[in-house]
């Protein structure tokens, strides 16, 4: 365990994996080699193997609280939005105090298209960190899918201190107090290095692509979300809602 440990705290993905498939092939019973496995897995991004190893070691030691916040988050990462939520809810019947901390249990809300929820759970979030841009923009996007994008405008929760950039830009957005190409300007603005220039300008196209998906122009969604999705990608949770949506975005495009 404490090799396998190491591997995983030095990104040594693999080599995790292989030695916690020894620990589970001498003791299937071994819950602690099988959840070490499946955040190995999720931190791969084998979101399928991850989520086996999970609910495998839930049914090992169901009383495992990390257990359900980690494979809400792989289910998410699947596109299974209400087993996400039943996750989530699991861990908050376990841990109630937690209940303000999951903001990601809001966006799984918002995906399984239960807006009235999304919106409680992004306003309780605002109690824990009330200077964040996301959670207000999460909210608006909920209240808008429940009441339309005036009431959600009016109901924008305010925001002061996000220094991310172009995070400001965004709440302008969606304040009705800034235009798109505004968000965009603020991302490229300073000559930033390349990384950093990546990750602003993943937020931006992601944020425009939620605006005009509120707003209706499903084009102009589509447009900026699979820019985020793909063509400024990033290795995070955002990330990967980037990329979820884009799926949900193909799967309505199907015919």
């Amino acid at each position: 365990m404490k090799a396998a440990n190491a591997a995983l705290a030095q990104t040594n993905y693999p080599e995790a994996i292989r030695i916690a498939t020894i620990l589970i092939n001498a003791d299937a019973k071994d819950h602690r080699a099988v959840f070490l496995r499946a955040t190995a897995y999720e931190s791969a991004g084998d979101y399928a193997k991850a989520l086996a190893d999970y609910s495998a070691g839930l049914k090992l030691k169901p009383d495992t609280a990390f257990g359900y916040q980690n494979r809400g988050a792989v289910n998410f990462r699947l596109g299974q939005f209400a087993q996400s939520v039943a996750d989530f809810d699991k861990l908050i019947e376990m841990m109630p105090k937690q209940a303000p901390q999951l903001w990601q249990r809001g966006i799984s809300l918002y995906y399984a298209g239960r807006y009235e929820d999304g919106r409680k759970q992004f306003e309780l979030h605002q109690t824990v960190n009330p200077h964040d841009v996301e959670n207000a923009v999460w909210h608006f996007l909920c209240v808008a899918r429940a009441s339309g994008p005036a009431q959600a405008r009016a109901a924008l929760i305010p925001i002061q201190g996000d220094v991310r950039v172009p995070m400001m830009e965004v709440h302008a957005l969606f304040a009705g107090k800034a235009k798109p190409a505004a968000v965009l300007a603020a991302a490229r603005a300073g000559e930033p290095a390349p990384a950093q220039l990546n990750d602003r300008l993943f937020y931006a196209h992601l944020y425009l692509g939620l605006y005009y998906e509120a707003m209706g122009d499903g084009k102009l969604a589509q447009e900026h979300i699979f820019k985020a999705a793909t063509e400024f990608k990033a290795p995070h949770y955002m990330g990967d809602v980037a990329r979820v949506h884009a799926q949900v975005l193909r799967r309505k495009a199907s015919p």
